[in-house]
């Protein structure tokens, strides 16, 4: 995937400001949506610097190492306490979250009611292509977060009736994405005619990916809440869009083979200065199907990546990587239970130990802990850490942690909005919820890939060897997903969409076994910690996520605006 330089030079205008913070010099432009008609919207060229400007909507790194509505600690598997995992998020007066998309949706409105009367709109198709695309985005974010909210598809002037209309229903949202979506896919270039200056803008397949993903989620919402002709239709699509991608070939996962199981680590951590040990650079990933891309010289990440973290993963992470043998710990006779405090690490699938670290063995963390000859040898290890767990009681994470010599905040590699690896889980979750059952060859072309990609002895997951091991295929599929996009913002939405977030968030959030392991002597502070009765640390016992935490609240500035928003049920 070859780093192009509009989407590097977009980092220059002031709407990066609008997703991260940088002490990058910005150049001070008023913003595209307020030129004047008569010097602009001239060109095919005018739309697609208008266009450009929508790449900075794109999540980021600054969405799963902090607090924000996808992080992965709002969910069970990272450790920490805060007010939504919690439940006890009150009320806003306002909400960024809210008021940002809407800003966002009138910009690309303003693009859309420009090309309505372009006198060539054949030449600014993909543009508008570009446009609807992150209106459907944009609005989905809003779905997610609210449920049914107000569809503004024009431009409005201060006494426009639709800023005193109703909220839409969800339906009717989820539906206005779903034919933004499709008209995207019909003005959108496939990926193997767009030019080489323009791989990575949207094309026809990101279009395809977004829509199952947003099909599955509102799929399965609507299945678990029990309506299932709803559910079906959804659930038809992201198969069919899914299997486009798949049948399309025009993506594949990152496993080169000079990086054997150690290839998904370096995935997360490319960048095109030498960042693993077989120098691999970026344009070998064709597994990014959509990223918010950096550069070290014209657009460094500016967050501290390597020294933050994604968090520490809790107890119900590491319990769901399988052993080498494709079996869940508690049926493995591999498993080597908790006694040490690295024998939970034996005999388990490589994800495990290249995700979260085994407990004393070397990492590097950029800046002064870095790789020096990328060998493993003396010069490497002097220079490495060692993982110390146990110090909060949660696991460690390695995830996103650079180990070339990069200074704090200078990191540069991409972020996957959009990966392959989410349209080969999106199908084989759609598939079973749609039908209850899934085919051994529609495995074999979906999350087999996923899981066999860096654990190339361990079993495939097939019917019979879930039948044989008495496995419920439903868990396993929802393990892959978890296990793959840790730290990704997955988590918190999967539970909610999975309608089990009341269940899995009311529980106690735990870190390491304690009692009767290792860590007596290596942290005897543990002893004065709360445990549950099986002697594992207990990181927070304050969870009450009710029916209502499904959805945020509507801040209540927009309803004194507007008091026919409605507040959600709950709030």
């Amino acid at each position: 995937m070859k780093p192009i330089r509009f989407l590097y030079t977009v980092a220059l205008v002031g709407a990066l400001t609008l997703t991260q913070s940088s002490c990058n010099k910005v150049l001070d432009l008023d913003p595209l949506d307020q030129l004047s008609d008569a010097s602009y919207w001239k060109t095919p060229n005018d739309f697609m610097l208008a266009a450009n400007q929508y790449y900075t909507y794109l999540r980021s790194f600054n969405d799963v190492l902090f607090d924000n509505p996808h992080f992965d600690g709002r969910s069970d598997i990272v450790g920490g306490q805060n007010a939504f995992s919690r439940g006890t998020n009150t009320v806003p007066t306002t909400d960024g979250n809210w008021n940002n998309n809407y800003t966002r949706i009138r910009i690309i409105n303003y693009l859309l009611d420009k090309a309505a009367t372009y006198q060539t709109p054949a030449d600014i198709t993909k543009y508008v292509g570009e446009a609807k695309f992150f209106r459907a985005y944009v609005y989905f974010e809003l779905l997610q977060l609210y449920g049914g909210v107000p569809i503004i598809n024009k431009l409005l002037a201060l006494d426009s009736p639709e800023l005193q209309a109703p909220r839409n229903t969800r339906d009717e949202v989820a539906d206005f994405i779903i034919q933004d979506l499709n008209d995207a896919i019909t003005g959108l270039p496939a990926k193997a005619s767009q030019p080489s200056a323009e791989l990575g803008r949207i094309n026809k397949e990101t279009a395809r990916a977004f829509l199952s993903r947003v099909a599955l989620y509102e799929g399965t919402w609507q299945k678990f809440r029990n309506n299932g002709a709803r559910a079906n239709t959804l659930l038809d699509i992201a198969i069919a869009s899914s299997g486009a991608v798949i049948t399309g070939a025009q993506y594949s996962l990152f496993a080169p083979a000079a990086l054997g199981d150690s290839a998904q680590k370096y995935m997360f951590i490319l960048e095109n200065q030498k960042s693993n040990p077989a120098s691999i650079q970026k344009s070998a990933n064709n597994e990014y199907i959509l990223a918010n891309r950096y550069d070290q010289t014209l657009r460094q990440t500016r967050v501290n990546i390597s020294r933050t973290g994604p968090g520490g993963p809790t107890r119900t992470l590491a319990n769901l990587y399988l052993a080498k043998d494709g079996l869940p710990i508690e049926k493995s006779p591999l498993f080597q239970g908790y006694t040490k405090v690295n024998s939970e690490f034996q005999n388990r699938e490589n994800r495990m130990r290249y995700t979260m670290g085994l407990p004393g063995a070397p990492y590097w963390q950029g800046n002064a802990n870095y790789r020096v000859d990328w060998v493993g040898g003396p010069a490497d290890l002097a220079n490495a850490l060692k993982p110390v767990y146990g110090a909060n009681f949660t696991y460690g994470a390695l995830k996103w942690v650079a180990e070339r010599q990069v200074l704090d905040y200078e990191e540069s590699y991409d972020y996957p909005v959009i990966r392959y690896a989410e349209v080969l889980l999106t199908y084989a979750e759609a598939v079973f919820e749609r039908n209850g059952t899934i085919s051994d060859a529609d495995l074999d072309k979906s999350l087999n890939l996923t899981r066999l990609r860096i654990n190339k002895t361990m079993p495939k997951l097939s019917n019979q060897f879930v039948q044989a091991n008495g496995l419920d295929m439903r868990t396993e599929i929802r393990r892959e997903r978890t296990i793959e996009f840790f730290a990704e913002g997955f988590r918190t939405d999967d539970l909610k969409r999975w309608y089990n977030a009341v269940e899995l968030l009311g529980k106690p959030l735990l870190g390491v076994k304690w009692t009767g392991t290792e860590y007596v002597t290596t942290y005897p502070q543990g002893a004065s910690t709360p445990k549950d009765a099986d002697g594992v640390i207990i990181l927070d016992a304050v969870r009450s996520f009710s029916e209502k935490n499904y959805l945020l609240p509507i801040p209540s500035q927009q309803i004194q605006l507007n008091p026919q928003l409605i507040q959600n049920p709950g709030w």
